[in-house]
């Protein structure tokens, strides 16, 4: 009987500051993303930006880490999925397990991309499957995150002939859409009246400029929300919006803070909050949703407002990862 296959999967994720003296380093990493932020002269100029925004930046950053604990969750939160999904895999069902490990390579902080690489060169395994935790593609997350792996991993980096498999994107998955219909579900029985309720998508930001060069997230994003609001059935109203803007350029529209202003305005005041693209809680969810935007709905007399829940390692949403990397086993492989 031949020897089974040892398996590497290997989760992406952004990352975030570990406490807050790691919010100023964790800025310059971010910025200085060609990929988040492409300016001209980029080779000469992105270091020095990088400095300077993070500089400026970190003390208001920093607050709003200290407002949600004093640190990321999404570390700890990651590596809950990494250890659901590890076990799922080596049990799965009669004949199914797999001798797998999975490991975390988060592009902006530790355990940085560099570390996981380290991990699988140890481990030595025979097949590889690259997941991004990013549900949609996008050349600032996804695409980010792969070059980065390609980048540490070569010169010699990884074992010899290991088959590599790339999951780029489950944005209409049917078990990433229950997942997240199951949650909304489990909310929505958070509010007295839910007939009264106004369904608020929102999703992280992109700019223009990105999606002008044929990033496909934006219309990911609507496949998304196109295929729960099919599978949830509600007969609520619903919009679809977009938060976390930095920057001077041209983001994707309607924004979080901008939307909420006109719902205020339409006098709705019972609000469930969907976070899309975000399957851990973070700064975006803890902060910029349940703080920030929660006080903005509350000035405009939106009195009932609900966020609901990241999927994070609910058993629907580790069974949907779990397919993920067996769908990818059964495609053709690339040979790092």
């Amino acid at each position: 009987m031949p020897q089974e296959k040892k398996l590497g999967v290997v989760l992406f994720q952004l990352g975030g500051p570990d406490s807050l003296d790691a919010v100023a380093p964790f800025l310059y990493n971010l910025f200085c993303d060609p990929d988040i932020i492409p300016i001209p002269l980029g080779a000469v100029l992105r270091k020095p930006l990088a400095r300077y925004i993070s500089r400026k930046r970190a003390k208001v950053v920093s607050d709003h880490y200290r407002a949600i604990g004093g640190r990321s969750p999404l570390g700890l939160l990651t590596e809950r999925q990494a250890r659901a999904l590890e076990a799922s895999l080596r049990s799965g069902t009669a004949n199914s397990g797999l001798d797998a490990f999975v490991t975390v390579a988060m592009r902006y902080w530790h355990p940085l991309t560099a570390e996981a690489v380290a991990r699988v060169d140890a481990e030595s395994p025979q097949e590889l499957v690259l997941l991004p935790l990013y549900p949609h593609y996008s050349y600032a997350t996804t695409l980010s995150s792969l070059k980065e792996w390609k980048r540490c991993s070569s010169n010699g980096h990884l074992p010899a002939g290991l088959r590599t498999r790339v999951v780029d994107n489950f944005h209409d998955h049917p078990l990433y859409i229950q997942s997240l219909v199951e949650r909304i579900h489990l909310t929505f029985q958070q509010f007295d009246e839910p007939a009264r309720v106004h369904i608020l998508f929102s999703a992280h930001g992109l700019p223009m400029s990105l999606v002008e060069k044929g990033d496909p997230y934006p219309q990911q994003i609507e496949g998304t929300v196109k295929a729960v609001l099919q599978a949830g059935a509600w007969p609520n109203p619903h919009t679809l919006c977009y938060q976390s803007r930095v920057g001077p350029q041209k983001w994707l529209e309607p924004s979080l803070l901008s939307t909420i202003d006109l719902l205020g305005r339409k006098k709705v005041t019972d609000l469930l909050v969907i976070p899309l693209s975000f399957v851990t809680e973070h700064i975006e969810t803890l902060y910029e949703i349940n703080i920030e935007t929660r006080e903005a709905a509350a000035k405009v007399g939106i009195t009932n407002f609900r966020m609901m829940p990241a999927v994070g390692d609910s058993p629907t949403f580790i069974a949907c990862l779990d397919a993920l990397v067996r769908t990818a086993l059964n495609t053709d492989p690339s040979t790092s």
